[in-house]
């Protein structure tokens, strides 16, 4: 039942409306009355009525003040005037103050009905918008840890906007880094007889029993760390260390956690893993140079296991982010995009042939690492690698490449072959309707948007729409609109040159509380506190 208080000074008219508005046609129930604004309040306060029904000109307290302090409490049900004051500036001032309606009296019964079926049905539509904003609360709580691994990723590896890093910190909730010195551990799971056949499907179960014994030993030993798994075979662990600690300490601790890594790994997986350390970084944002100095100590670690100890002839100089290299062609690969792919490679060509050091040796481990990443992101898209290169011998075509210009043969062949892939085809397809969904939902989120719309422009149904935005974004399309608009709607705050209402309408919301409360949720204050506070 919707509850209804009625406000005004004269008697007759509250007993008029009490008996002549019908209650159970409309669903709705009298709650009380006032006879001026400042008991009406105290009523208000009392009952929390949905609808209130007030006159205008009243003794102590007039109706517009009262609305008006309401209105700074954020009392969110809706108010209709009733009045016998028909003036244009109490007209005016009452739509500033967002009232559902504003009546002359006298007015008539079938009027007054009219009126509030209207508002009930405002209701009942803002009520809708509370499930659904609710709806979207959950699934912003259920892709939180999708978007917080991924961010963590792109630190790890060095692929994350430096020109908003610090923005991009405080929202991940990690403002704390900046108080603490890092170090990456690299980890890979080696090639052994345990593991050589194994399906793709039973690869990630190793994966997955492996993060979690890790996981379970940090809790233990390092609490101030995180665990990325990286592409294919290999993981990286951060560790957070404050400044108190000693480089020999945590130099010495690190070592400790990594030889029990490999020992357990070892002890219940049966799975050899090797550790390498990078070197501690007081900057966060130099968290992936240590991740690429831990990724060197594991290629030294295995070249010298291969008995090529002359490989690294010039030491440091080899390191030229291959940890980067390896996410960014993975990423291209998983979203079909194939001309990011040819750019990555050329862009990463043209390092090696700046290397004065690069050798037949390096070069065939960086196929080897290639081939693995290449089936492991072709698989999470829906393709297996074995299939496209059914006569294929990798092993002796990787012993065949001694010169830079091999290795880049070598990788243009195989991306030419997956890229002429009918999945791969079909995936890119999908990338496009993905870069205009997004492209969309930046130029038009002023306007109503729904996927049905879209799947009649791009053909393709609604949910099938709505999986791919997912499985490309990590979010669904409606939480990406809301996202641009609540971004939107900061801006224009902060230029200061819009009264809320008309930015609640510049960014696609005629409703303006409904407007106020989303932003809150998203941003943690009103949008009127966005002069007061930095968002």
């Amino acid at each position: 039942m919707w509850r209804v208080l009625i406000i005004d000074d004269d008697f007759q008219v509250l007993e008029g409306m009490k008996r002549s508005i019908p209650w159970e046609q409309l669903e709705a129930e009298w709650v009380g009355e006032a006879m001026d604004g400042k008991e009406g309040l105290a009523v208000i306060k009392e009952t929390n009525p949905d609808i209130v029904i007030t006159d205008i000109y009243m003794p102590v307290m007039n109706g517009l003040e009262m609305i008006e302090q309401l209105r700074e409490e954020r009392y969110s049900g809706e108010i209709v005037i009733l009045s016998g004051y028909s003036d244009f500036q109490y007209a005016r001032q009452a739509l500033r103050l967002q009232v559902s309606d504003y009546l002359s009296k006298p007015v008539t019964l079938e009027e007054l009905r009219t009126v509030l079926e209207r508002v009930i049905k405002e209701l009942e539509a803002k009520e809708l918008q509370k499930l659904e904003q609710e709806e979207v609360r959950r699934r912003l709580m259920m892709y939180e840890p999708f978007v917080q691994k991924e961010w963590l990723k792109s630190v790890v590896t060095g692929t994350f906007d430096k020109a908003v890093a610090d923005e991009s910190l405080k929202l991940s909730g990690k403002a704390y880094w900046q108080q603490r010195s890092h170090a990456v551990m690299g980890i890979e799971l080696t090639n052994t007889v345990r593991i050589s056949n194994v399906t793709l499907t039973d690869w990630n179960l190793f994966r997955f029993a492996q993060a979690n014994i890790i996981r379970e030993l940090l809790a233990e030993q390092w609490p101030e760390s995180e665990l990325v798994e990286l592409h294919s075979h290999h993981a990286a662990i951060v560790f957070h260390m404050t400044q108190g600690l000693s480089l020999e300490e945590a130099v010495h601790k690190l070592q400790a956690i990594g030889d029990s890594i490999v020992h357990f790994i070892r002890k219940y997986l049966q799975l050899e893993i090797r550790i390498g350390i990078g070197s501690i970084k007081t900057d966060w944002k130099q968290i992936s140079n240590s991740t690429e100095e831990a990724f060197l100590d594991l290629l030294r670690q295995t070249i010298t296991n291969q008995g090529d100890s002359a490989t690294l002839a010039a030491g440091e100089e080899i390191a030229i982010r291959p940890v980067k290299f390896y996410q960014e062609l993975a990423e291209a690969i998983v979203y079909s995009r194939e001309e990011a792919t040819r750019s990555i490679i050329d862009g990463y060509v043209q390092q090696l042939h700046e290397m004065p050091a690069i050798t037949p040796a390096y070069l065939q481990y960086l196929c080897s690492e290639l081939w693995t990443i290449f089936a492991y992101s072709l698989h999470t898209a829906g393709i297996v690698l074995d299939e496209l290169f059914p006569d294929s011998p990798v092993a002796q075509e990787i012993g065949k490449i001694v010169t830079i210009d091999d290795f880049k043969q070598w990788l243009q062949d195989k991306i030419r072959v997956i890229g002429s892939s009918r999945g791969w085809n079909e995936n890119s397809r999908h990338k496009d309707a993905v870069d205009f969904m997004i492209d969309y939902a930046h130029s038009r989120y002023s306007e109503e948007i729904n996927l049905e719309d879209l799947s009649k422009q791009l053909y393709l149904s609604r949910n099938y729409l709505n999986q791919i935005f997912k499985k490309a974004t990590g979010e669904t399309f409606t939480n990406y609109v809301i996202r641009v608009r609540m971004e939107k709607a900061k801006a224009l705050l902060l230029e200061g040159k819009f009264m809320i209402y008309e930015i609640s309408e510049k960014v696609g919301y005629k409703n303006v509380p409904y407007f106020s409360s989303l932003f809150k949720k998203y941003y943690g204050m009103n949008p009127s506190e966005i002069g007061k506070k930095t968002l």
